[in-house]
């Protein structure tokens, strides 16, 4: 007995030695890109990289032939999309449809982790302002500036559940300054709900539904539904998609919607991107600071 209780207290040190040196891990790349289709994911830009985007929307499939399925019409949104800190990231853009301006800034506030600190889900927020800049038909009414603006408030919230599947929540908030009668209200609340499912290395499918608890009193708007796939090439993220939605901000791709997928109003599209490094981070700098 004398002997063993040395051994054992020695035992018990190392196990916690062994605890204590437990690595936590950050969990990435939950999905491919700050994109799943429209609406944001958990996902950001890094500290110092410019990112270009490009998303685009052809018209409708029910078009016709005519029209070639959609293929002769278009809706783009330019972005610029710029990480300031590794958590944090802001970004503007210009849509021709509606001609709309935005504005958003995104801050990751938790991040899933395993190995010695285990936390379940990452959490982001984000908010985005909206710039509806079309001219309005002339009536008696002329409207103020501040009347085109809309807001959108979000938390997003993600879990990668393994290599092969992530999913994520987005529940949303969003205000407009001006609607069109005076019992219409202004502040409206919808759930996002987001998947990434892994096909290969390389490929991914993803999934995207926008489910609107209040809605504007237009019949003629609907949930919007998005179907694609993630292509990685080279460091890039090329993504292909089909959806329901022409506008490209949550002003309009929420709560505007007007595409029936049974009815086959479809849009082909696709988002690309380019980054560019503006600032290197440290590690990769020379001792010179260039």
């Amino acid at each position: 007995m004398v002997v063993a209780a040395p051994f054992s207290t020695q035992a018990q040190i190392d196990l916690f030695a062994e605890k204590e040196e437990e690595v936590t891990d950050i969990v990435t790349a939950t999905f491919k890109t700050t994109r799943v289709v429209n609406g944001h994911s958990i996902e950001n830009v890094g500290k110092g990289i410019l990112d270009f985007r490009i998303l685009h929307r052809f018209g409708q499939f029910s078009d016709g032939a005519y029209n070639l399925f959609g293929l002769d019409q278009a809706s783009i949104r330019l972005g610029l999309d710029y990480g300031i800190t590794k958590n944090w990231m802001v970004g503007i853009g210009r849509s021709t449809f509606e001609k709309q301006y935005d504005a958003f800034t995104k801050v990751r506030i938790l991040s899933q982790t395993t190995g010695g600190r285990q936390f379940p889900l990452s959490l982001s927020y984000a908010a985005t302002v909206i710039y509806k800049s079309v001219k309005n038909p002339t009536t008696t009414y002329v409207p103020y500036q501040s009347d085109r603006l809309s807001y959108a408030h979000q938390l997003i919230i993600a879990r990668k559940f393994g290599d092969y599947f992530s999913f994520q929540v987005t529940p949303t908030y969003f205000h407009y300054n001006l609607v069109q009668t005076q019992s219409t209200p202004n502040d409206f609340m919808s759930v996002g709900l987001a998947s990434r499912i892994r096909i290969s290395k390389r490929v991914n499918l993803t999934g995207e539904y926008y489910y609107r608890v209040n809605k504007l009193p237009n019949p003629d708007y609907k949930d919007a539904l998005s179907i694609g796939f993630d292509i990685e090439t080279g460091g890039h993220v090329f993504q292909l998609h089909m959806t329901n939605s022409t506008g490209m901000t949550e002003r309009t791709f929420i709560h505007e919607t007007t595409g029936e997928w049974g009815k086959g109003n479809i849009r082909f599209g696709f988002n690309v991107s380019r980054v560019f490094t503006i600032i290197k981070p440290k590690e990769f700098r020379n001792p010179a600071g260039l």
